[in-house]
């Protein structure tokens, strides 16, 4: 149909996929709140697409009336002020790039109106960091919509501090920076994901969570009220953050896992340290803490090592020999309720048999059902570009496709 056609050549579409991270040295704090700067570095591991990502489309057409925005299918604001941060940075830099060329054609495109849809392949209700993955993956579509291929985890940081680190895969630093206007509070790649191919991450999504406390009004009242987040921003992270980046470089699972632990503890103490006192743990979480202890003390060593974010869900590192073993301890200590065979997700996880003597000394008392599942899963890359066109969230009438 010429119609088609011709509407076609005017709509411009790209499609990405985007990374969930998890902070090892955790980001908890800003000093600027518009510009999102926060008072500490911290550093994260970049987990795999395979398990966990948000696809976004981003469209621009002469034909659009205003910008509209769509979340797992539904319509939502698209003048929420970090979108609207994002969407003005990446044209600012856009507009940059072309002025000093004659290419008409993305000069047209700037002042389109834009069509935006993003999908998780992860529930958003789980607590796993899905607005890191959803803003980088919004500025990363954006970016090559535009043909932008500037440094954009300075623009993402913009719609989320932790956004910033799912630019990069693999192990990732976000810079505090120091200057007022943000332009040094960077993410850089500390080591790609095949750097460490034995590691691997457990997330143990517990039942019943809804957060109490926004990640950003907590932040904010810890700024303002626990001496203990001061000491923490100003002391111990710049040590600890020399040192994990050592661990890492070392691929040193000891060094590695018990920093993570001890840096969880900590940004959770502080925001106990908080007044009003703000608990993100729940009696579960502290359940697993004590599991992993366990588990680690009959073993000799580390072999596991959990990190919390704003949120009960625990997040276990452990190296990939130690996965099925500490499987069975976790489907032992917390039996699943209904869902036996959809237990595990992800990677593949082997059946194992557990000696009587760590039985005793680990499951102590089963809490049935507490584990909603577990999902399996490694580092993996940042971004990446989606080639093939049925895949895009859009259609070509710029609208979200029905998904079968």
């Amino acid at each position: 149909v010429p119609g088609a056609m011709a509407a076609e050549r005017a709509l411009a579409m790209a499609t990405c996929t985007a990374p969930v991270n998890i902070a090892v040295i955790k980001y908890w704090g800003k000093r600027d709140t518009d510009l999102i700067l926060p008072i500490n570095s911290s550093l994260s591991v970049t987990l795999h697409q395979d398990q966990l990502k948000t696809t976004t489309t981003a469209a621009a057409s002469r034909d659009f009336a205003e910008d509209r925005l769509w979340l797992n299918g539904e319509e939502v604001d698209v003048g929420h002020p970090r979108v609207q941060a994002c969407l003005r940075e990446v044209r600012r830099l856009a507009r940059k790039r072309r002025g000093s060329s004659e290419d008409t054609a993305t000069l047209g495109l700037l002042s389109y109106k834009v069509h935006i849809a993003s999908e998780n392949n992860f529930p958003t209700a789980a607590g796993l960091a899905s607005s890191a993955a959803g803003y980088a993956c919004l500025v990363s579509a954006l970016a090559r919509l535009y043909g932008v291929e500037d440094e954009l985890s300075e623009v993402a940081r913009r719609g989320s501090g932790s956004a910033c680190r799912s630019m990069w895969g693999g192990f990732v630093q976000w810079q505090r920076g120091e200057r007022p206007d943000g332009t040094d509070s960077l993410a850089h790649q500390v080591a790609p994901e095949t750097h460490w191919p034995e590691l691997r991450v457990l997330v143990l999504v517990v039942s019943g969570q809804k957060k109490p406390v926004a990640s950003t009004v907590g932040m904010q009242t810890s700024v303002e009220t626990s001496p203990l987040l001061k000491h923490r921003a100003e002391v111990v992270v710049p040590e600890r953050l020399a040192q994990m980046i050592r661990h890492i470089r070392e691929r040193d699972f000891e060094g590695f896992g018990q920093l993570a632990m001890r840096d969880s503890n900590q940004f959770h103490a502080t925001c106990l340290d908080t007044f009003p006192p703000i608990f993100y743990l729940n009696d579960l979480s502290r359940h697993i803490i004590a599991l992993a202890h366990r588990y680690n003390a009959h073993h000799g060593h580390t072999k596991v090592a959990y990190s919390f974010d704003a949120g009960p869900n625990a997040v276990i590192f452990a190296l990939a020999d130690t996965v099925d073993e500490f499987v069975e301890v976790v489907r032992r200590s917390f039996p699943p309720a209904a869902n036996g065979d959809q237990f595990v997700r992800g990677l593949p996880v082997g059946l194992a048999t557990l000696p009587q003597e760590l039985v005793a000394a680990v499951v102590t008392e089963p809490v049935p059902g507490a584990v909603q599942y577990i999902l399996h899963t490694k580092p993996g890359p940042g971004p990446q570009l989606v080639d093939d066109p049925s895949q895009h969230l859009l259609g070509a009438d710029g609208l979200p496709r029905r998904r079968t």
